[in-house]
């Protein structure tokens, strides 16, 4: 029997890491830095440091929407993601990175073009998807590729 373990968050506000004990509602949970909600269904707009400390810290899959503020496609999407992160977290932690503020994260994640969703799990690149999606199809492809998790 594996013992179970507990998962880490990091909060969207401080960066604090968050642990997440399993017998608890993780939808209520707030951070115990800032004293924010962990999961508000609102996928924070991220930099590059908070970037690698959602994906690198975090031990729930975390799904990053690449986007720029002139791309139409990723403007229509914007409720879709909003919706998806309604409907996966606290499982999934849902993110949005600026590449017109972020070019070196853009270019380090070879971004060729957006909107361009990336989902990782323990740090690591576990698929990514270009083009808009419904909150339907979005929140299928993340399920998909983590049968566990989601």
């Amino acid at each position: 029997m594996g013992m179970t373990r507990e998962n880490l968050a990091v909060c969207g506000k401080c960066g604090g890491v968050n642990r997440l004990p399993p017998a608890r509602n993780a939808g209520d949970a707030k951070c115990g830095k800032c004293g924010s909600k962990l999961f508000s269904g609102h996928p924070a707009d991220v930099d590059a440091q908070s970037f690698d400390r959602q994906v690198t810290r975090s031990s729930l899959p975390v799904v990053v929407d690449v986007w720029a503020p002139w791309c139409g496609p990723c403007k229509m999407m914007a409720p879709a993601y909003e919706a998806a992160a309604n409907e996966l977290e606290p499982h999934v932690r849902l993110i949005k990175l600026n590449s017109d503020n972020e070019p070196a994260v853009a270019a380090r994640l070879g971004i060729r073009g957006i909107p361009t969703m990336i989902l990782f799990h323990g740090g690591q690149e576990v698929a990514r998807t270009s083009g808009a999606m419904t909150a339907g199809q979005i929140v299928r492809w993340v399920r998909d590729h983590l049968p566990a998790a989601a």
